[in-house]
């Protein structure tokens, strides 16, 4: 059981990193975009950045099924739980769209747009660690 806890904290610090990345990433793609004209390094590495988190992501989501149901038996907090990080997955399923859209020269947001958008991601991980923590229900 600590194994699955164990692998279930690295993959959700992996995709973590992502979720903040990645946004902050296309800011600076973007600007390279304009200087260059083309797909360049800042784009491969959000590209290769985003990619190798999906995976991440499935695992954490998979492991923290199974803790939810094996070691809280989906207790009322862990319901709470996987609706943030639903919603967090959808935040990921949106950058991912910016994403494939930036591979075509298309920057649709702006570089405000892209900082709001990136703290949000911040506020739902703080939520999700307080219901963790706390465990309100």
């Amino acid at each position: 059981m600590d194994w699955i806890k164990i692998i279930h904290l690295l993959c959700v610090m992996g995709w973590m990193t992502s979720i903040f990345a990645v946004p902050r990433a296309l800011i600076y793609w973007k600007r390279e975009w304009a200087r260059l004209g083309e797909f360049g390094p800042t784009g491969d590495l959000t590209v290769r950045l985003y990619r190798f988190s999906a995976g991440l992501g499935v695992i954490a989501l998979i492991t923290g099924l199974w803790l939810g149901w094996q070691v809280w038996s989906f207790a009322p907090w862990v319901h709470l739980k996987l609706t943030l990080v639903t919603l967090l997955a959808g935040h990921y399923i949106w950058t991912g769209k910016m994403v494939v859209r930036a591979r075509r020269g298309e920057f649709r947001e702006s570089d405000l747009f892209l900082r709001i958008f990136n703290e949000i991601s911040v506020i739902a991980v703080i939520a999700i660690l307080w219901v963790v923590v706390v465990k309100p229900f």
